[in-house]
């Protein structure tokens, strides 16, 4: 899990820290920003072990987390940082979550929510 990371604190000087009007997953929303210019590193080998599904967590009191996710994705396409391929995958990804929103939405019956998701992914 990328919950423990080692970066050069340029980085973060550079391109921002954690967005803090996000209320969950301001942790993609900075990954976004920053691999989508710089290289990152995956290390197969476990270093830690992460115990998480705690009722204190944040994404465990947040219902439809995805919502920031696609707030998040749809920031970083209105920049012109990505390159054509990760902007594709950027849209791909934003669809994907856009579609899991709207069947929630229609689950609880929300049309406002439903509508507002589906103009999101006809803009691309």
């Amino acid at each position: 899990a990328p919950s423990t990371v080692l970066l050069r604190r340029e980085l973060l000087e550079v391109h921002g820290m954690f967005d803090e009007r996000l209320p969950v997953c301001e942790d993609y929303d900075l990954w976004l920003r920053l691999c989508a210019q710089h290289p990152a590193a995956l290390l197969n080998e476990k270093l830690m072990t992460r115990h998480g599904g705690h009722a204190d967590q944040l994404s465990q009191r947040e219902w439809g987390i995805d919502r920031y996710r696609v707030q998040s994705i749809n920031k970083i396409l209105k920049t012109e940082i990505l390159k054509p391929d990760d902007r594709l995958s950027a849209i791909r990804m934003l669809q994907k979550k856009c579609r899991i929103l709207i069947q929630g939405f229609h689950k609880r019956d929300n049309i406002k929510e439903v509508r507002n998701y589906e103009k999101i992914i006809s803009q691309f």
